[in-house]
């Protein structure tokens, strides 16, 4: 199951649940809500170095091999003696464990290594469906819609461009934006930010699923719409 495929039967169960209960399953707001701090950082648990974070390790009484570095795009260091590590994924105590096996190979008698991370710099979007390249990327800089689609190599030949979506939890609600990248080339309203955690869905008429009460009102998609998942 893909990961928008995963969302979109989130938000449908939700939907169906309050239709069993006669609640109103959605709701409608004004703008899609900017995340609070805790939002970006998210749950408590063990970072993991990603791609363009910079990195200090240092092989204890051997400063020569020390060094500090800074991830490729695609999340890999180049360690003297060592070569290229995929640094992403691991943890610093992984990284140190792998560089510390790597010095050995090399008659590196009893490497201590450690590795910190100096500055974090892999915050990251999800682009998902119809577009060249789906993946994580980096949110660098002010992050818009149109800047985050660019990121994974542009739309699709089949890609629908007035069924874009982005997907964001705010202090443990979830909201959906329908959004329309040609209103948005032509002007008609500005181009959206995109924040840490946020997963980006293009082109995916299922999308639509989600807003088809609200899309009957306003079937040209002028401006965007905002609604709040309920629970």
């Amino acid at each position: 199951m893909s990961l928008f495929a995963l969302f979109l039967s989130l938000g449908l169960s939700t939907v169906a649940q309050a239709d069993s209960t006669g609640s109103a399953p959605i709701s409608r707001i004004g703008s899609l809500p900017e995340p609070t701090p805790a939002d970006l950082v998210g749950v408590s648990r063990p970072y993991r170095i990603g791609p363009l974070d910079k990195l200090e390790y240092t092989v204890y009484g051997i400063q020569d091999l020390s060094g500090e570095v800074q991830a490729d795009v695609s999340g890999n260091i180049s360690v003297p003696l060592v070569g290229v590590i995929m640094a992403a994924g691991k943890t610093p105590g992984e990284l140190a464990a792998e560089i510390a096996t790597g010095l050995r190979a090399q008659y590196v008698r009893n490497p201590q290594v450690t590795v910190n991370v100096k500055e974090i710099v892999s915050q990251i979007v999800t682009v998902d469906g119809e577009v060249v390249q789906p993946g994580t990327y980096p949110v660098l800089g002010d992050m818009t819609l149109m800047r985050s689609v660019a990121s994974a190599r542009g739309v699709s030949e089949n890609a629908k461009l007035q069924d874009v979506v982005i997907f964001r939890t705010i202090e443990g609600q979830r909201y959906a934006g329908l959004y329309n990248l040609k209103a948005i080339r032509r002007g008609t309203y500005s181009d959206p930010a995109v924040f840490a955690n946020d997963i980006v869905v293009v082109g995916d008429s299922k999308a639509r699923r989600l807003f088809k009460d609200l899309i009957q009102v306003a079937p040209a998609l002028l401006t965007p719409i905002i609604i709040l998942l309920t629970r």
